[in-house]
């Protein structure tokens, strides 16, 4: 049995996010399992090292699966390539020990989120961007940013207003980084809250 690892880049605008729910088709996990799945002749499930919610894009999730394809990584990556819809992309393919799992050996996640910062909006950045026309002051939102920056309970920033589940999370680190009149906050952490 092989356990092979892929980096996965897609577009989400057109999914429900990234995790398989029920029998909609309209999840990347989904797409890519039926193409495997069609591939091998095997029912395949894919793990990915996080879900994304609808709308978002990934320019490197990590997502693995077990076969006994004997197929070799370049014909899978390029049949992967050729049957996914083009806002999905397998950008490598690896062969890695029985054990690895994409959730569980995922040592840090990054999380990029966009402001278009310009009086007149951009067309081209209107779904992957926040238009704010003001003047930001990047002093105040770094000194701000830097205070989430560690260990803490995320609850009151999260949709689980009540859970059992643990809303404690670490941010190793937030930058903004300007790109002209595009912001970038980048956000890396162990994991993250809906």
């Amino acid at each position: 049995m092989r356990n092979i690892k892929m980096t996965v880049e897609y577009d989400g605008a057109r999914y429900l996010g990234w995790q398989r729910l029920g029998d909609s088709d309209k999840t990347v996990q989904g797409k890519i399992e039926n193409i495997l799945s069609n591939m091998t002749g095997e029912e395949i499930e894919i793990v990915g090292s996080g879900r994304t919610d609808a709308g978002t894009h990934a320019h490197g999730q990590v997502a693995n699966f077990k076969t006994e394809s004997v197929m070799t990584l370049e014909a899978m990556q390029e049949h992967l390539n050729r049957y996914l819809p083009r806002d999905i992309v397998v950008k490598e393919v690896l062969d890695v020990p029985e054990r690895f799992h994409a959730r569980y050996h995922a040592i840090s996640k990054k999380y990029s989120y966009y402001i278009w910062n310009n009086t007149v909006p951009s067309a081209f950045e209107r779904n992957r961007s926040f238009h704010v026309a003001d003047e930001l002051n990047y002093s105040l939102m770094h000194q701000a940013s830097q205070k989430f920056v560690g260990r803490h309970d995320f609850l009151g920033f999260s949709s689980l207003k009540k859970s059992k589940k643990s809303t404690v999370r670490t941010i190793e680190s937030i930058k903004i980084i300007e790109h002209g009149n595009l912001v970038q906050f980048a956000f890396v952490g162990e994991g993250f809250l809906y």
